[in-house]
């Protein structure tokens, strides 16, 4: 693929400074950057590589002193980049058609432009939106539903019934529609709760590599529009994410957490069941949500507590060591019987 500045600047809003027939034939990190290619610049630490850098045209917020290169300016730089660099990424191309190793029930009605790749399997049911995509080893239980445009990497299972949104996007090892842990105590030991709920999952969500969904227990695990997931998370049963919100990896939610719509849920955070996270709440990574956190704020630690709280416990523990050293100094410089009582207590 190849384009001009100028096309480059119509197609997506920016304002071009420099030669409008540079021609852009892919992008580049700043740093050395190359020949031809575009590259951004989005922080003022980064100036004194974007005027050495090889790439003869930049995005970024403002004019740079000193740098003679084109430029593509923009109110949020790398927005505008990730945007130009999808024109190059042709990681997703695909030659629709069904491979001779996959299995499709006869009842499954195909569209031409779905591709369904080796060892794949689609059971009884199952409806596929135009323009799916489903990789190696991929299996899709009774009655599950991709709207148009999904794309399941590989080895992704999504169970019966399970719904999934236009453009979702699940990474290799995922499994969607997995049982909920719900076990019972018996006479001879634990004995399983039905699972009868589905996983139900908006339009345009990732779901990370072996990241694990599992179906509600009677109501429904819902996923709602725009979230983002990592690599490596657990969702139990009954969970519902909001909107647009994003979690880091290794992220356990337990059953029937509701996080709110903006939010961001940092790496490693664990967040206990039946808790309600409000709506635009930030959780440092790391942390543990004990109880319930009304939004919009930053929180951390463990339990989480907003984050100048947590700060000032942090720095409080870190004085530890220098008031036990201060407090034997004390005790050593005593005098000898000073203050004890007529015992000799």
């Amino acid at each position: 693929m190849r384009f001009t500045l100028e096309a480059l600047a119509q197609r997506f809003g920016l304002e071009l400074f420099g030669d409008a027939r540079s021609v852009i034939e892919g992008v580049c990190a700043l740093n050395p950057g190359l020949p031809g290619h575009l590259s951004f610049c989005a922080e003022s630490r980064f100036l004194v590589q974007a005027k050495s850098t090889l790439a003869p045209a930049l995005v970024a917020a403002e004019r740079i002193p000193g740098y003679s290169g084109n430029l593509l300016l923009a109110r949020n730089p790398l927005l505008a980049f990730a945007r130009i660099s999808a024109l190059f990424d042709d990681a997703y191309d695909f030659v629709p058609g069904i491979d001779e190793t996959a299995v499709v029930a006869g009842d499954v009605a195909l569209s031409p432009t779905v591709h369904i790749g080796p060892h794949a399997v689609v059971e009884a049911g199952v409806q596929l939106g135009e323009g799916c995509f489903l990789g190696p080893g991929c299996i899709l239980r009774k009655g599950a539903i991709l709207g148009a445009g999904c794309r399941l990497e590989a080895n992704v299972y999504v169970g019966p019934r399970c719904r999934l949104g236009a453009r979702v996007h699940v990474l290799p090892g995922a499994v969607i529609g997995g049982r909920g842990f719900g076990n019972v105590p018996g006479e001879k030991g634990w004995e399983e709760i039905p699972q009868l709920g589905v996983v139900r999952i908006g339009d345009d969500v990732e779901v990370g590599a072996n990241t694990t969904i599992d179906r509600g227990a009677l109501a429904d695990t819902v996923i709602e529009s725009g979230v983002r997931l990592d690599n490596l998370i657990q969702v139990a049963h009954n969970c519902v994410i909001g909107r647009d919100t994003a979690i880091a990896a290794c992220t356990g939610l337990a059953g029937s957490s509701r996080i709110g719509a903006r939010c961001m849920i940092g790496g490693a955070v664990v967040v206990g069941g039946h808790l309600t996270i409000g709506d635009g709440v930030t959780v440092l990574g790391r942390s543990g949500v004990t109880k319930s956190l009304s939004g919009p704020g930053v929180y951390g630690g463990f339990p989480a507590v907003p984050v100048k709280e947590w700060h000032y416990q942090v720095a409080r523990v870190r004085r530890l060591n220098v008031l036990e050293d201060r407090l034997s100094v004390l005790e050593k410089s005593r005098v000898p019987g000073a203050g004890d009582d007529k015992n000799g207590a």
